[in-house]
């Protein structure tokens, strides 16, 4: 079954629930960047935090940015996420190695965790708050009752088979609304308290469905739809080009007197551009083209 999203809300509006499959986009996320299993259940459960919230977002032309720096050997993670749950995602180090790779902490260290929300205003809104453990779920629950003020629980889980493919991947996202009551507050922590973990829960083979039927079914839970999720890059030349653009006459420059392609990667899916010299140089007479432009613009005036 190709993965998706189950969009729900339990005790008569007062939580609303997500939860997850992510096999495929976790398995073709190790696959393109040929992650060691350490840095496969980092980027995976990363990656599936970024569907869970992307399909939170209300507006299509938001976006989501996740991004995890930490001291461990491992570097840093970037997932990008939009609202209707593509997202993608690299880690800084891909060959890291660990004796326990399900202990994502040992690999990520100490250090902070972002949250960058383009959601169409003139700057986006950035929210950070410091790692607390170095597992990505809990820094997840941490973050937004540090950050967002919002009762959430965050549970991610990726398991292996033959100790480097992805065998299931999936997780939840939890939250309880401003006029949530004290007695539903109180049962749900019990029941999440007692819950398997959402590792052992997919390793069951259990569904969104069934895992939220699990989690919430005391509560009456409303299956609100379901929404696909995928792995999906939106670089192209077009865009590598303006990035080039945009480095400025002096590196375009050297580029063409060095005489030789360039090779362009991107970071979220590997694909390669090449320029040639010849490229290069119609790229540094439209940038020169654009400055002249902007200085009769200023005499102008």
């Amino acid at each position: 079954m190709s993965d998706y999203i189950v969009r729900a809300t339990a005790a008569d509006g007062q939580i609303r629930a997500y939860a997850a499959t992510t096999r495929e986009l976790c398995a073709h996320a190790h696959k393109i960047h040929n992650t060691s299993p350490a840095a496969t259940v980092a980027l995976g459960r990363l990656l599936t935090a970024g569907s869970l919230m992307g399909s939170m977002m209300k507006n299509d032309d938001e976006v989501l940015t996740l991004q995890i720096k930490g001291d461990g050997p491992i570097g840093g993670i970037t997932v990008t996420a939009n609202s209707k749950a593509d997202v993608k995602g690299f880690v800084f180090e891909p060959q890291v190695k660990s004796e326990n790779p399900l202990e994502t902490e040992k690999v990520i260290g100490n250090g902070n965790l972002s949250i960058i929300k383009d959601i169409g205003l003139k700057e986006p809104y950035v929210g950070t708050s410091p790692l607390v453990t170095g597992e990505i779920a809990e820094d997840l629950t941490y973050y937004y009752a540090f950050s967002e003020q919002i009762p959430t629980s965050v549970a991610l889980g990726l398991t292996l088979k033959e100790k480097t493919e992805v065998n299931q991947a999936g997780g939840f996202i939890i939250q309880l609304m401003p006029y949530t009551s004290d007695e539903i507050i109180d049962q749900l922590e019990k029941k999440l308290s007692q819950a398997e973990s959402v590792t052992s829960l997919l390793e069951k083979g259990q569904t969104p469905e069934e895992i939220l039927e699990i989690i919430l079914g005391d509560f009456g839970v409303n299956i609100i739809d379901r929404l696909p999720t995928q792995f999906k890059c939106d670089c192209s030349r077009e865009r590598v080009t303006k990035a080039l653009i945009s480095v400025g006459e002096k590196d375009l420059q050297e580029m063409i007197d060095d005489g030789k392609t360039i090779e362009v990667n991107c970071d979220f899916c590997g694909k390669h551009y090449y320029f040639t010299p010849e490229e290069l140089q119609i790229l540094l007479q439209l940038v020169t083209k654009k400055k002249m432009q902007k200085f009769k613009v200023v005499d102008a005036e």
